[in-house]
Formats: structure tokens, sequence, C-alpha cells
């Protein structure tokens, strides 16, 4: 950025200017109050077309950037400066917004949001990173569960980057949809959150391996009430397919909500009885195993 007297008054001087500046330059309505302090700076947005007139006060209070540039010696050809910013209007507007105690305008899209935080973090302004920490746990951001978990992890959020990470549990990994939001993240974040994927689906596996799913070492596979002996090949299948299913949708809901109710692999599973034909006892209880299952993949992680 670049500091400048402004010379708004003379068209020879606009006609020497840059395409991007040679507009006539106009004031932001929110930023065009003349009152301040003698030198009160005025802010120009990226391109040079719009002005945002603001105390020095607010700047130097809100910024530690701002308060260092504007503390150093200043020529004595002009009492106002001009600072030509890298910022865009509508990013310029939001930011001195914020810091200013103004109205702010809506914000709905994560693009924005990175915007805002990028330029807050290099004038160092805490003020507007703490307004949008708030701002993404509301809807709509907390429906891009991916942009969420990026912004989080990046600012050193712990608890959003938490909750981000919980509701990323409802998407695949390999999802081509998911792969460009997973190039947003370093090399940690992403770490943390494929380990807390795959940790659900081998603590679902391990569980499932465990009585009373299956008979303890020491049990012989055999019917309790014949003693006839026992393959629990379906078990075996329908394990196999809720395995799938969680590596697919970590967070098991269709397992729990339709799956074991459903899928063939549970309808054979629970249909399944004792070889023994005078005997034929059901091998599986649906209710409780269900209720079991449930339990099981509640008690999973839920988070990084």
């Amino acid at each position: 950025m670049n500091l400048e007297t402004p010379s708004m008054q003379s068209s020879d001087d606009s006609e020497s200017d840059d395409t991007s500046r040679s507009q006539a330059p106009s004031f932001n309505p929110a930023f065009d109050s003349p009152d301040g302090d003698i030198g009160t700076p005025i802010l120009s947005a990226k391109g040079g077309n719009t002005f945002f007139r603001i105390h020095s006060f607010i700047l130097k209070t809100t910024s530690s950037w701002f308060r260092t540039m504007l503390s150093l010696p200043q020529g004595q050809s002009s009492p106002v400066e001009v600072i030509f910013m890298e910022e865009d209007e509508d990013t310029l507007e939001l930011l001195l917004r914020m810091i200013s105690g103004l109205p702010l305008l809506p914000i709905v899209h994560y693009d924005v949001v990175d915007k805002i935080l990028f330029a807050a973090e290099k004038y160092d302004m805490p003020g507007p990173i703490g307004v949008i920490r708030l701002l993404v746990m509301t809807p709509p951001f907390l429906d891009s569960p991916f942009r969420l978990y990026t912004v989080a992890c990046r600012y050193g959020w712990e608890e959003e980057a938490r909750f981000a990470s919980t509701q990323t549990l409802a998407h695949h990994l390999h999802d081509p949809q998911v792969r460009q939001g997973l190039r947003r993240l370093s090399t940690d974040a992403l770490l943390d959150l494929i380990s807390l994927h795959h940790s659900r689906k081998e603590s679902l596996r391990d569980r499932l391996n465990k009585p009373p799913f299956v008979a303890s070492e020491n049990a012989a596979s055999t019917c309790g009430n014949c003693n006839a002996p026992l393959d629990y090949h379906t078990w075996r299948i329908l394990k196999f397919r809720m395995i799938q299913e969680i590596e697919i949708r970590p967070l098991g809901d269709t397992i729990l909500d339709k799956g074991l109710v459903d899928w063939p692999e549970a309808k054979a599973c629970w249909l399944a009885k004792c070889p023994n034909r005078v005997c034929a006892r059901s091998l599986y209880d649906q209710e409780p195993t269900m209720r079991i299952i449930k339990e099981c993949i509640d008690e999973l992680p839920r988070s990084i």
C-alpha cells in the first residue's frame, strides 16, 4: 500500500493517473464525515476510486499496524494523507465497519470471510477476527463444515475446529466434491481429520469382533438350546457391510436409521436360525442387537 497526498482538484493531475484511478473518486457514504482530528487519514480501496475517511484514533486503537505507521514522522506538505490499500471496496468497508462500531452488512459467503480475515491478520486487527469467529458458527456457514474446519485450524480456534470435525463425519473424504476443501488444509489439520474418520471405522470393527456379538475365545460355537454347531456367517456378512458403510459415511447414522432394517444383509441376519430343524432357535434378537450396535456407534470418537 502507498501513502500519497490527495490531489483530486486538478484535472491535469487526474489525466496522469493510472487507468484504474482515472474515474472520478468518491467517498463511501458510511465514511464520508468531514469531522475528525487534524490529519485524519483517508483510505483508498483498490483501484483508487472509492475513499474512506476514518478517525486516526480508531485506526490506532484497533490496529497495531496502523498505530505504528501513523506514529511515524509525517511530512508537512499536507495535513491529510491518502493511504492506498490493497483491499477491494466491499472488503475494506466491512473491515472498517467492524472496527468503527457501525452496523454490519450481511456476510453469507466464506470467500468474503477469507478476505476479511486475511486483511485483519495483515493489519493486526483482533476485533474483526473475533467478530468473524462468532459469525462462522451461525447459518449458513455451518452448512460448509470443511470450510469452517479450514478457517478454525488456520487461526487456532480449537473449539470451532472440533465442532467442524464432527460435522465432517457426514461426508466421505474421498468424495471428489470434498477434495477441493481438503486442499486448503495444512498437513497437520488434514492428518487429524483423516485419523478421526479412520479411527471410527477401526474402533467399530474392533467392537463388533467382541462379545456379545461373537462368542468368547473359550466358548464353543454351539447352540445354547440344543448344542448343534453354529455358523455365524450371516453376522460376518452384516458386520462387513456396516464397516463398509461407516467408511463411506463415518457418522454412522445410515447404519442405524435404515441399514439395520432394510439391508438384505440385515434381514438375513435377523432371520438366521439354528440349523437343527427341531430347535430352529433364532440366533439374533433384532431389537437388543440394534440397541447395542447403536451404543457402540455412540461411543466412537466424535472429534479431533
